[in-house]
């Protein structure tokens, strides 16, 4: 119990506005830990796999919202001009 005590000591220690930010990343970590558990048991193999996978943590870490696979599709044809409305 002694971390939730010096976690609330210092809570209270800090503005509004930063306590909005402590929350909003509490939820960040909660949404990484519920969408992917897996993920921290992959470890990339080549430097470029590393590279790769280091930008993609710094993006999660940094609160951007991945793509999906269809999502990545659609942006690819919207470039490509390939992407018609039905």
């Amino acid at each position: 119990m002694g971390n939730e005590v010096e976690l609330l000591e210092h809570w209270r220690e800090l503005t509004p506005e930063k306590q909005q930010k402590v929350l909003e990343f509490v939820e960040l970590l909660k949404s990484e830990s519920e969408t992917t558990p897996l993920e921290s048991d992959f470890l990339p193999q080549t430097p470029l796999g590393k590279k790769l996978w280091s930008i993609r943590q710094r993006a999660i870490a940094a609160g951007l919202q991945l793509l999906s696979e269809d999502e990545i599709e659609l942006e690819l044809a919207v470039r490509r001009g390939g992407f018609r409305e039905s």
